[in-house]
């Protein structure tokens, strides 16, 4: 069918009708008559060559050719009407959608985005936090911001900035810690990546001892297990500023091991969009 012929306002009276199952009803939604609706149904009919209700004393019903028809067009008016409400104020509204390890979202990324948005009025940013473990494709995800070392499959990964660690503990804690050798009898706060504190205590050149301390699956929550004084947590140190500011958080040593970087990602099959384009160049000029 040639589409600059397509029955609009006939599909558009058929999905009121098929969504109310009522002539009268589609007729008051589209404040329209019933006659009009009828009429209009009855020429979307003639053109297909088949009826699309059958009229019953009370009612409607959807015949088969009905059924296969109504998820095609209740589709496609709410696909119309999705894109048309990211009109705002004359100006196209796109959406992106942006996942982020939550300690990058709070430490570093919330504090800068008012400038982002206010550069790009345009895009609709939906901020998604996780514990780094993403589904670019299944969360529906346009890019992420990861931590690593940059490999993982199928996606393509830019780098942000180095974060390295160190470890980070309440003021009394630290009174505790005269060198780094003391840490072996604190409790150490553990990330689901169990070779970080092996790690910090080589480049401290110090043997690791064994391992003991509650396990974490985000650096925020051994972050605020270590504000509470429960033990000593291994963290990127540039991303609790506020919380050292705060005296929070002391960091007892200066010694630090880079064990990942952070990282944009998005799918390889994934071509940048502007948003998307915008979205990158902004992140990596702010983070230099």
């Amino acid at each position: 069918m040639d589409r600059s012929r397509l029955p609009l306002n006939a599909l558009r009276s058929f999905e009121a009708a098929a969504r109310h199952l009522s002539f009268t009803r589609a007729a008051i939604e589209l404040c329209v008559s019933q006659g009009a609706i009828s009429h209009q149904v009855k020429a979307l009919e003639d053109l297909l060559g088949t009826p699309l209700f059958r009229r019953l004393p009370r009612g409607l019903a959807l015949t088969d050719e009905g059924q296969a028809l109504i998820p095609v067009v209740a589709d496609s008016f709410d696909r119309v009407g999705a894109m048309l409400d990211r009109f705002s104020e004359g100006r196209f509204q796109e959406v992106l959608t942006i996942g982020a390890v939550g300690t990058f979202a709070t430490g570093w990324l919330l504090g800068r985005l008012p400038d982002f948005l206010q550069a790009h009025p345009e895009i609709d940013l939906r901020l998604m936090t996780n514990n780094n473990r993403v589904d670019l494709a299944g969360e529906g995800l346009d890019m992420a911001i990861r931590f690593g070392e940059g490999a993982w499959h199928g996606t393509h990964a830019e780098r942000i900035m180095a974060a390295p660690m160190t470890p980070l503990c309440a003021p009394g804690v630290a009174t505790r810690l005269n060198d780094a050798a003391d840490l072996v009898r604190e409790p150490r706060l553990r990330s689901y990546r169990s070779d970080e504190w092996a790690r910090w205590f080589a480049a401290a050149g110090l043997p690791p001892p064994g391992m003991r301390g509650i396990v974490f699956d985000t650096s925020l929550a051994a972050a605020a297990a270590a504000v509470s004084g429960v033990g000593v947590a291994l963290l990127p140190s540039a991303m609790f500023a506020r919380e050292l500011s705060a005296e929070q958080l002391v960091r007892p040593f200066a010694c630090e091991v880079d064990v990942g970087q952070y990282w944009l990602t998005r799918l390889q099959s994934r071509a940048d969009g502007p948003a998307m384009t915008a979205f990158r160049c902004w992140i990596m000029g702010v983070a230099g």
